[in-house]
């Protein structure tokens, strides 16, 4: 990966993510790196449509929003359809195979966890699915160094949810190294 990374966070209002996008914005600060956060969300709020950009760069960064995400995650379906057309096959793409299914154009490779369920079953709290997508997040990508992100997890999550916060940012690593992401660009359909 280059110096610049653009990260975009997709899904519906209530999955966190604009919390999450400012917890990574925070963390690569953390990590002596240039930092943008924009984000955006429907009038609805809670289960509209939610939208948060992140932008890592060691060097100054001139143009605040992202237009070639090098990460995109997907929270569920909508999102998907509507961002994966937007990409390009070099992005690394991870799916919330929770919410969103099918085959799409096998030119992209597609990473699909269960993190709301993993969230849900592994630690009994669904609402902790936004880090837990982090640690995968980072675990693909390399982002940011990991203790500094998870101490800037501990930081900024609610007083008393640290370690919740934390254990579910270790469980996002394990997802993606024990391999349970499965590639699901396998046709040659495309989004509808």
């Amino acid at each position: 990966m280059g110096n610049r990374q653009e990260i975009l966070l997709t899904g519906a209002g209530g999955q966190g993510l604009i919390l999450a996008s400012i917890v990574m914005a925070a963390a690569a600060v953390n990590d002596n790196k240039n930092v943008v956060q924009t984000q955006s969300y429907g009038p609805e709020a809670r289960g509209g449509a939610s939208m948060a950009g992140v932008i890592i760069d060691v060097d100054t960064i001139e143009y605040p929003k992202v237009t070639k995400p090098t990460v995109l995650l997907c929270m569920n379906q909508t999102s998907f359809n509507k961002y994966l057309p937007k990409v390009e096959p070099a992005c690394i793409i991870i799916a919330d195979s929770t919410y969103v299914s099918g085959s799409y154009s096998k030119d992209y490779k597609v990473l699909s966890f269960p993190i709301t369920r993993s969230a849900k079953e592994g630690l009994g709290r669904e609402v902790v699915a936004n880090m837990l997508a982090l640690g995968v997040i980072n675990a693909a990508s390399g982002l940011i160094n990991r203790e500094i992100f998870r101490a800037s997890i501990f930081e900024m999550a609610p007083k008393g949810s640290g370690e919740l916060n934390q254990q579910a940012f270790d469980l996002g690593y394990r997802l993606y190294e024990k391999g349970s992401g499965q590639n699901i660009g396998a046709s040659s359909q495309t989004p509808q």
